[in-house]
């Protein structure tokens, strides 16, 4: 066998799963189809959510200063993130070639195989492990591996060969992106409709101007290539009446509103992360996001069972846990789609939506859906309001020194903690030591109001969520511990 493990593509899915596997101890072998990182930037910035799962392992400082906002919109309607109190505010313009190069080097440091050049041609799951052929720079050659990951973005080869259903609707539109220099435009940042269309700008690092163009009424085209500057330009005079034709493009792509989900992320011993398994319009800068929290679910329970700790059978719950959310991330941006790029005969919605987005509660709801923190896991009944959430950020000191549970999820290990310093908790989980940290604590601040308040100890899974607290959960401890990490040693 060549690796327990082989991954297809070394975009920001591919390359979170493999460093998620090395960190609980895996060898993975990741394989891509381009000899090098393009540069190009199809996704930019971080929701919420996933600025909480870097913080969880140790990444967001490698990204440096990282420009933050409250400020988003849903379908074009300005919405007010920061009624999501104690979550961290949204990375605005870093552009995902930084993301990738952040995260293939935390990869590369963890000991991932990452192989470029080498272009994924068939695929076989004899259902004791998976062959593939392979064309790479030495020619064609057969890899053994026993699961594989597809995350080969929305043409998937992966999903072609192992036979996943992929329903959905074909592209209604064509949309054109482009980076630009040399050109100075009023700021967009959320998108404007004007007549004929929509246009959005934003201004990047290093003195990149990025546009979107959506002129109503332009088929899809199945392109071999890029479209030319010469059309982006041409649309955008049409709809903005401004001249563009003298800008420097320095990347120029066009897409459309596609929006399809397999029916199940799992075949046999092949699995499915990010666009894979999902495409949809890019409304909001979910997919990549969504795409990196696939990965970030799947990878402890994928390294889980290879390592013989837990059985076969936690791998279901990957497809039972995000193929809901990827199914309200297609709804919810087919919704922003109607909204944001239809006629003027949706404006009388968009006048009642941004009407209502002024009521508390709505924007809450429609800012944690779009951000990634509305999604609970089916971790089992109970009362407490954590159940199935991710794990809030909490400071507490352990050992005299001052820490945070973010912190405590570094190593990629499950944590069980005990914040009532009971011996006996401690004793009923010393069977998982080897899976899980268990960790005495106090907490520090105003942590007695919040959805922490009487809580004596939660466990935490490698993914943040909180699959257990007492009291509350209807579960003893050793039932969820087994649940989630396999039985004791």
């Amino acid at each position: 066998m060549d690796a327990p493990v082989i991954v297809a593509g070394a975009g920001p899915a591919g390359l979170m799963i493999a460093a998620e596997l090395r960190l609980a101890g895996v060898d993975v072998t990741v394989i891509e189809r381009l000899p090098g990182r393009t540069g190009e930037s199809r996704g930019l910035g971080f929701t919420a959510r996933t600025m909480e799962v870097f913080d969880q392992r140790g990444l967001l400082r490698r990204f440096g200063d990282i420009e933050t906002s409250n400020q988003g919109h849903f379908g074009g309607i300005p919405v007010d993130f920061g009624v999501l109190e104690g979550a961290h505010q949204a990375a605005k313009t870093v552009p995902q070639s930084a993301t990738e190069a952040i995260l293939e080097q935390w990869a590369t440091e963890l000991g991932v195989d990452i192989r470029r050049g080498h272009e994924l041609l068939s695929l076989h799951d004899d259902g004791d492990g998976v062959r593939i052929d392979v064309r790479g720079p030495d020619g064609e050659q057969t890899l053994h591996a026993a699961w594989v990951v597809g995350c080969d973005g929305g043409r998937s080869t992966v999903r072609k060969a192992a036979g996943f259903d992929f329903p959905g609707t074909a592209a209604t539109m064509e949309m054109y992106l482009a980076d630009l220099r040399g050109v100075e435009l009023e700021p967009r940042m959320i998108g404007e409709t004007v007549p004929g269309g929509m246009v959005m700008v934003g201004p990047l690092p290093g003195g990149i101007t990025r546009i979107i163009v959506c002129e109503r009424g332009t088929p899809p085209q199945r392109r071999a290539e890029p479209p030319a500057f010469a059309e982006v330009a041409d649309a955008w005079k049409r709809l903005t009446g401004i001249d563009i034709s003298d800008a420097e493009p320095v990347w120029v792509s066009a897409f459309g509103d596609a929006t399809r989900q397999v029916t199940e992320y799992r075949r046999g011993r092949v699995l499915l992360s990010g666009d894979s398994a999902h495409i949809h319009l890019p409304a909001g800068g979910q997919g990549m996001n969504t795409s990196i929290q696939d990965s970030v679910n799947l990878g402890w329970k994928l390294a889980a069972v290879v390592r013989g700790t837990a059985p076969e059978a936690l791998l279901d719950t990957y497809h039972d846990e995000r193929h809901p959310v990827g199914h309200r991330l297609l709804m919810n941006t087919q919704a922003q789609g109607l909204l944001f790029l239809s006629g003027e005969e949706m404006q009388p919605l968009r006048d009642v939506l941004a009407e209502l987005i002024r009521y508390e509660e709505v924007s809450r709801h429609l800012a944690a859906m779009v951000s990634g923190l509305e999604v609970r896991y089916d971790v089992g009944s109970g009362s407490h309001p954590l159940l199935g959430l991710r794990m809030p950020r909490l400071r507490l000191t352990r050992d005299g020194r001052s820490t945070s549970s973010a912190e405590l999820l570094h190593q990629g290990h499950g944590v069980l903690l005990d914040l009532a310093d009971n011996p006996e908790l401690r004793r009923r989980a010393a069977g998982w030591r080897d899976r899980i940290d268990i960790v005495t604590g106090t907490p520090e601040g105003a942590w007695s109001d919040g959805p922490l308040a009487d809580t004596a100890a939660v466990l935490i899974r490698p993914d943040g969520h909180v699959a257990w607290a007492a009291p509350g959960s209807h579960h003893d401890l050793p039932m969820a511990l087994e649940r989630w990490f396999g039985p004791a040693r």
